[in-house]
């Protein structure tokens, strides 16, 4: 070990590793000396001409802050040299503490800090994992079209009663034991009837209403209800009905199509764009589905200790994005578990990319690539964009090393293909235990 240094390790609880540095005092006044005399031809000082100050002023001058900054630099150095000779991997920054001096021939400081551990995947043989198979039907894409003429849906004011279906303009205000209820009150609100926009009972009591009526209804909030103050309480609801509007859908035609920016090809066409559409966002939605199974997969199968700094650092990630620079971060505990699984799946993922040397497959990066850029009016600037832009490039390449890990647990997994309908895999999964974000 360089300059003779004297290191000793002890293992503390868990992950924990606490090792004690003796560095030779000669290595310290060694570069002590070597950085005055480096700044005694550099620095200026009152009667002196420059690089003409002697020496010893020098010293007098700045010695002690010139030994502090040494002392700084020697523990980095040393350091990282000690945790290299005893083939240690922090994980996370080292608690220093300088340690009482035996004598002048030797400085001594202990540094605390956890290490990554040793991570042995488990057997994988074991595991069962359903892949879900789906196509996209004609009447998916009967479904679609019709989803989109909804979007497109004009309201025109009627004289008639409401009925389901029908989009009411009305203000509320909410009661509980007489009293207003905050945050439960509304002016030119627009309800469309049977679509479940408010809390059960509410829209059913307002059927039959027409233009300039005003109606009290009675409901109960769910027992799940957030805010939490208002979960399973009764409340009266004042309404004031300022109209009644009835729908009108576009004709699925040829005008409708060239309002998608489908300019030929009419409604057959608009057909072939929405079923690529659809097919695409499948083909994701698959894949996301069975990456969160895998990765699920792999935690079920490794149990493993986890650096307390790694899960601090995660939490504090997080706890950035959610709050995005606004105010005061929000408290830690929220992200804990979900920030232990980010860290546990890292581990995991990045011995099995080590241990079978995997790299991002040129070819899989460009198909990727390409099918982010599929949906942009010119795919081939936006795929030329991604490979001149090296952060935007990293972040596909990482991408497709994690769908080439999972492919390599399907390998050793027993894998079930399972047909289900197009409209089961698009609809919104619920989260895994802590969140699904790897």
């Amino acid at each position: 070990m360089a300059s003779n240094m004297q290191v000793s390790v002890e293992s503390l609880e868990g992950l924990q590793r606490k090792i004690t540095v003796e560095v030779p005092a000669t290595r310290i006044d060694a570069a002590v000396s070597e950085r005055l005399k480096s700044l005694s031809k550099t620095v200026r000082m009152d009667g002196f001409r420059p690089g003409k100050v002697p020496l010893k002023v020098v010293q007098q001058r700045f010695g002690t802050q010139v030994r502090q900054e040494v002392l700084g630099d020697v523990i980095q150095s040393s350091f990282r040299e000690a945790v290299v000779e005893e083939q240690l991997n922090p994980a996370g920054m080292p608690q220093i503490e300088p340690l009482p001096q035996a004598g002048e021939a030797t400085f001594r400081y202990s540094a605390t800090f956890e290490v990554y551990p040793e991570v042995a995947l488990g057997p994988l043989a074991e595991l069962e994992i359903e892949r879900a198979q789906a196509q996209v039907g004609d009447g998916d894409v009967d479904t679609m079209l019709e989803s989109l003429r909804k979007q497109r849906t004009e309201w025109s004011p009627v004289e008639r009663a409401a009925q389901n279906g029908d989009r009411l303009l009305i203000d509320f205000a909410g009661f509980a034991d007489g009293e207003p209820l905050e945050n439960a009150n509304a002016e030119r609100y627009h309800l469309e009837l049977g679509a479940g926009q408010l809390i059960p009972g509410f829209e059913d009591q307002l059927l039959g209403a027409r233009a300039g009526e005003e109606r009290q209804i009675d409901v109960q909030f769910p027992d799940d209800y957030r805010p939490q103050d208002l979960a399973g309480k009764a409340a009266r609801f004042t309404v004031k009905v300022h109209a009644v509007e009835a729908p009108t859908l576009p004709e699925l035609d040829q005008a409708f199509a060239a309002s998608f920016g489908v300019s030929e090809g009419g409604v057959a066409a608009l057909r072939d764009k929405v079923r690529a559409n659809m097919e695409r966002e499948l083909r994701q939605a698959l894949r996301t589905r069975l990456k969160v199974q895998v990765m699920d997969a792999l935690l079920a199968a490794n149990e493993l200790l986890l650096p307390e700094a790694l899960v601090r650092e995660e939490v504090a990630r997080l706890q950035r994005q959610h709050s995005q620079g606004a105010g005061t971060p929000p408290a830690d505990e929220p992200f804990l578990e979900e920030a232990r699984r980010r860290v546990k799946l890292g581990l995991l993922i990045a011995e099995i990319v080590k241990a079978n040397d995997l790299k991002a497959e040129p070819d899989r990066v460009r198909d990727t690539i390409e099918e982010l850029a599929a949906p942009y009016e010119d795919p081939g600037q936006v795929v030329n964009y991604y490979y001149g832009n090296k952060e935007l490039l990293s972040s596909v390449e990482a991408m497709v090393l994690e769908d080439q890990v999972v492919d390599w647990v399907l390998g050793q997994a027993r894998v079930t293909e399972v047909e289900q309908p197009f409209e089961q895999i698009m609809k919104p999964q619920p989260p895994a235990a802590a969140g699904d974000d790897t």
